[in-house]
């Protein structure tokens, strides 16, 4: 993978990120935060897809390499909605 494909696979990741961290009413920081939450919701989404036989649909390939864009943001959702959960202030 070229730098300009890594570049690229971190945008799409970040713009996931942000879209789960939306759906799940809770955002975790900026935007390198986003990006990490984004590869952390598409390892998640991939992983939950493959254990409960869905399929992968919307797949963009970048650079040779696969990135599920609604596995992404549905893991990214559930990742910053637990993150959430965890660090929430009690009053």
């Amino acid at each position: 993978m070229s730098l300009g494909s890594f570049v690229v696979y971190l945008l799409i990741a970040a713009i996931c990120g942000a879209v789960g961290q939306s759906l799940a009413g809770y955002s975790l920081g900026g935007c390198f935060v986003s990006a990490v939450v984004g590869l952390i919701g598409a390892y998640l989404g991939t992983w939950i897809a493959g254990e409960f036989g869905f399929p992968e649909f919307w797949v963009l390939r970048i650079g040779g390499e696969a990135f599920p864009v609604i596995w992404a943001v549905l893991g990214s959702a559930l990742f910053a909605f637990g993150v959430g959960l965890v660090t929430r202030r009690r009053r």
